[in-house]
């Protein structure tokens, strides 16, 4: 990742943190929205679910310049996913309803470099995450 992206990412995330309960409801709204079958897979509280959530995000987007660190917990995080039945289609679902949740968000600062940005993050962040839930799946069988 470039620096820029992760400058990017990391500054928008900034003015998100500060409507984190409104992020986080809208993000569950809009995942719910896109596949209303996801609902199961959520159990309890949704807003502690969501106060969950908005810390594992900002957690992630703080460590970006650090990938040794940050890589190891992604993956921890993929093989976790798979006991909650994760499937990997469900991180594209994810990834969209992140993106439109950071839209929603951040308005007019939403930018096309943000929104790449994002995209770019994202996808690097689930791709370690699918790849280690497919490596959890082969050890149980």
């Amino acid at each position: 990742m470039q620096a820029q992206t992760i400058t990017l990412v990391q500054h928008s995330w900034q003015q998100v943190a500060g409507i984190a309960p409104q992020a986080a409801a809208l993000f569950y709204q809009n995942l719910f929205e896109a596949d209303p079958s996801l609902k199961t897979l959520f159990k309890g509280d949704m807003t502690a679910q969501g106060k969950k959530l908005m810390h594992m995000i900002g957690a992630a987007v703080g460590k970006l310049n650090e990938l040794d660190t940050l890589v190891p917990i992604l993956q921890q995080l993929g093989a976790r996913h798979v006991a909650y039945g994760v499937e990997d289609v469900h991180y594209q679902t994810v990834g969209g309803a992140l993106l439109k949740t950071l839209q929603q968000g951040l308005g007019p600062a939403f930018t096309p470099e943000v929104n790449a940005a994002w995209a770019e993050v994202y996808g690097v962040m689930a791709d370690v995450m699918i790849t280690s839930a497919a490596a959890a799946k082969q050890t149980v069988r």
